[in-house]
């Protein structure tokens, strides 16, 4: 069990509700990763809008708990204005801020996401903002109210995995008593539990399962993965030496002399 905000959750994997192959396939997905935090987009599901009703209903039927984003704003004032409809529809003061600083990378941008955020704290809101790695941005982040940060793996879609490991380490170092979840660049299984092993308290990710071959079965490798690579974290995992060093004694040495 962790806590999240104000929710006491058992899954630490979150997961996005786009570009499924159908509809069923996304419910049973999220069924397989026993994920209890869904993301929505307020463009793509609204209540009422292209079906979303549907998609609505079925998600309250699920249980989990909804975290709306801004995805698609690329500044503060448009990002405001949509976590603000989105509170009205979804019921909900969670908000996933997005604010995109450029169409290639979808890198954020890191002026107007502190705007947004600050203006969005004084609201009401948990904000849950995506964010690069860099330090400096997630201590501005914190500054304005933030208790969780969502910094990214590597690009929105791109799978790569843990671009910057050394940066992502030094944000658990030097953050220890944030929420962090790795959020956008995870592309298998084995990322996650690399991301989880550095101690990051979840992963969210959509991509990854929605465009696998059989997303039903990515998402339970990735409900595995989240939760080996917590359960080592926790369990403390042994330290990297520069020389072997043997792990059984030779027979003529006492138990109690190894590691002398």
């Amino acid at each position: 069990m962790w806590k999240l905000a104000e929710k006491v959750l058992s899954s630490r994997l979150l997961i996005g509700t786009a570009q499924y192959p159908s509809f069923d396939i996304m419910i049973k997905a999220i069924l397989a990763a026993k994920a209890e935090v869904v993301t929505v987009s307020l463009k793509r599901q609204a209540p009422r809008q292209k079906g979303g009703d549907v998609f609505w209903d079925s998600i309250k039927e699920l249980n989990c708990d909804l975290l709306p984003n801004t995805a698609g704003c690329h500044n503060a004032k448009d990002a405001i204005v949509t976590a603000q409809m989105a509170r009205e529809l979804f019921e909900t003061h969670w908000i996933k801020l997005e604010v995109i600083g450029d169409d290639y990378n979808l890198a954020p941008d890191p002026f107007e996401l502190v705007k947004a955020a600050k203006i969005l704290c004084q609201d009401g809101f948990e904000v849950f903002p995506y964010c690069t790695e860099d330090l400096v941005l997630c201590q501005r982040l914190i500054d304005c109210g933030c208790k969780i940060l969502m910094p990214w793996a590597a690009p929105i879609g791109s799978g790569k995995g843990l671009r910057n490991p050394d940066a992502l380490e030094m944000l658990r170092v030097r953050l220890p008593e944030m929420t962090l979840i790795i959020d956008a660049g995870i592309g298998k299984p084995s990322h996650a539990i690399q991301a989880m092993e550095l101690g990051f308290d979840g992963i969210l990710l959509n991509s990854a399962i929605s465009l696998a071959n059989h997303p039903v079965q990515m998402a339970s490798a990735f409900r595995d993965a989240v939760i080996a690579g917590r359960a080592a974290f926790e369990a403390g995992m042994m330290p990297q030496r520069n020389m072997a060093y043997p792990s059984t004694s030779l027979l003529d040495t006492p138990f109690w002399h190894q590691g002398v």
